[in-house]
């Protein structure tokens, strides 16, 4: 079994780091120390080569950690460590749990084995103080659980050599008791759980039988118990133990040497070792408010960034060279369609419209509405001599609230299913983005297709003065990048206007990737207060994903339902209020 705790004459590892990040990363984890091992005096190492033989190692008599760097998770840059922030500890998770685990060493392990213990019941000991510590350290700190589980696998595989099946455990007794001490203990330590080390109880429980697992688990339960400077105990834990599984107390030899083939218990020790490593890779690591609000602000300036790319190779590019999606030409409006547009944009002028703030005043004299409690109280400061400090009058204000702009993004499908509806969506697009050019309040569109790819009708501030025509064709319907470009033109997920996406669509969205990526950049306008409108000619009270929760309006001919299209736009902006 591979040791962590040094013994006294040991010397911490000469380690010369490659890079200065081994250093910075040394310091880094350094910072951290004192509050996981409740000591100040502790110096840490992580670098390559690191450990005494080890994926880590505590110096008792140096006050020394050793951690072994090949542990620091791939792809993980030394020089930028931040465990300060405590969500950033996951992308190392490994190298954390194995520095928590020295730091647990370095607070609980203050017993010693006295010069004239027996050497086997000495090492057994050392076995029990694995999962004692790491029980004791939970008592301490319940939320370092994470981290210990994170550290068990390596931990498990050095202490049990599974690599080398040479060296690896065999089907002996001490062999199973060694097992039981490195997984099931940790179970009852409350680091693992019962369903990770069941294939390893039931063969342990075949090489021992039932009883002898059940006197093993009363020892390492005394020793979860024991003090942590209680060397007697553990010294006479460990003699119980090789009582148990048949092995002279005075002899540390790890039992029957391989013979180059893996036992059965080292293959399941392994599984076991895997199945660990699985669960922990799809538990939430812990957090912290900074982290998540830093990794807030980069996920959102990522998804500016990705919008501002769009809409440059919408706006300015046409879209692409690649791909349909073409229009069919363009007509002049309608009278229909003019009027339509001027309904509209009465429609818009008070979309928008904030209702009136009220704020409550006092004052010791009027106007206002008097107060008998604060009347009485400046009589009674009057009475006694004092200058009264009481304002018995209320009153409210209230004020109108300045209409904001009006930033509207409109996106079209032109795919096969729409095919029926080419007409009506053509016609809708113009008075959406015709309507703006009416309004009595700052307004700004924009007027995009989408279909195999997206293609600008309307770019950013200017009115469409003739109806575009397109033929619905295509077999796909690219709205994820229409939403993007869309946001990137008119900052629509930005809160300094009143905005409104709309979607004219059947949210027939046949590809799942874009259907995904459409809900996710939904959602993330939804979370900044754009309003979301659908146009579509099935029934608005549709309740699909992409829907839900924003308000939708059944496209018949826009000519003669733009009043209820202007309802349905007022109600969309006034829903995110």
């Amino acid at each position: 079994m591979t040791t962590h705790v040094a013994v006294p004459t040991a010397t911490p590892t000469a380690v010369f780091p490659t890079t200065p990040g081994w250093l910075a990363l040394s310091a880094a984890f350094g910072d951290e120390v004192p509050a996981i091992a409740d000591r100040d005096d502790l110096v840490v190492t992580v670098a390559p080569g690191a450990g005494h033989g080890a994926p880590a190692c505590f110096f008792p008599d140096l006050a020394a950690i050793e951690v072994d760097g090949c542990h620091v998770d791939e792809g993980v840059d030394p020089a930028t460590v931040a465990p300060h922030r405590i969500g950033d500890r996951k992308r190392y998770r490994t190298a954390w749990g194995l520095l928590t685990h020295e730091c647990a060493h370095a607070a609980h392990t203050v017993w010693r084995a006295p010069a004239d213990a027996p050497r086997g019941a000495a090492a057994a000991a050392e076995l029990l103080e694995e999962s004692r510590i790491e029980a004791a350290q939970l008592r301490r700190r319940p939320g370092d659980r994470y981290w210990l589980r994170a550290s068990a696998i390596n931990l498990i595989l050095a202490d049990t050599d599974t690599k080398d099946p040479a060296t690896a455990l065999t089907m002996s007794a001490r062999s199973a008791a060694t097992a039981a001490a490195l997984l099931l203990a940790r179970v009852d330590g409350g680091v693992l759980n019962t369903r990770e080390t069941a294939p390893v109880a039931r063969m342990v429980r075949d090489i021992l039988g039932t009883d002898s697992l059940a006197t093993l688990r009363d020892i390492w339960r005394a020793a979860h118990r024991t003090a942590d400077d209680d060397a007697e105990t553990m010294i006479e834990l460990g003699r119980r133990w090789c009582e148990v599984i048949g092995t002279d107390p005075e002899d540390p030899r790890d039992g029957e040497p391989g013979d180059g083939t893996p036992s059965p218990l080292a293959e399941v020790v392994a599984r076991a070792a895997g199945a660990i490593a699985a669960e922990v890779g799809s538990e939430p690591a812990p957090t912290d408010p900074v982290t998540e609000r830093m990794e807030a602000e980069a996920t959102e300036v990522a998804a500016r960034e990705a919008a501002d790319r769009d809409a440059r190779t919408v706006f300015s590019s046409g879209g692409g060279r690649s791909g349909g999606t073409r229009t069919a030409g363009t007509r002049p409006p309608t009278d229909a369609e003019r009027t339509a547009a001027r309904d509209l944009a009465r429609a818009l002028d008070t979309a928008g419209v904030r209702d009136r703030t009220a704020t409550k005043t006092t004052s010791a004299t009027p106007p206002g509405r008097l107060r008998m409690r604060g009347a009485m109280a400046a009589d009674a400061q009057r009475a006694a001599g004092v200058i009264p400090t009481a304002e018995p009058f209320t009153r409210t204000t209230r004020k109108m609230v300045p209409t904001p702009p009006l930033r509207l993004g409109i996106a079209c499908d032109v795919s096969g299913s729409m095919g029926a509806f080419a007409g009506p969506v053509a016609s809708a697009a113009w008075i959406l983005g015709h309507a703006a050019h009416h309004t009595q309040v700052p307004a700004t569109t924009a007027t995009v297709i989408f279909g195999h790819t997206v293609r600008p009708i309307t770019h950013p501030g200017t009115a469409p003065r003739e109806v575009t025509e397109f033929a619905a064709s295509d077999g796909v319907e690219a709205l994820d990048r229409a939403i993007s470009a869309l946001d990137g033109a008119l900052n629509l997920s930005r809160t300094d206007a009143a905005r409104l996406l709309v979607i004219v669509t059947d949210t027939d969205i046949v590809d799942p990737v874009y259907r995904r990526n459409a809900q996710k950049h939904l959602e993330r306008l939804r979370a900044t207060g754009c309003a979301v409108l659908w146009l579509t000619p099935r029934r608005p009270w549709l309740d699909t994903d992409l829907v839900r929760g924003d308000t939708a309006h059944r496209l018949a001919d826009p000519t003669t339902t733009a009043r209820e299209i202007g309802h349905a736009t007022t109600a969309a902006l006034r829903a995110t209020r």
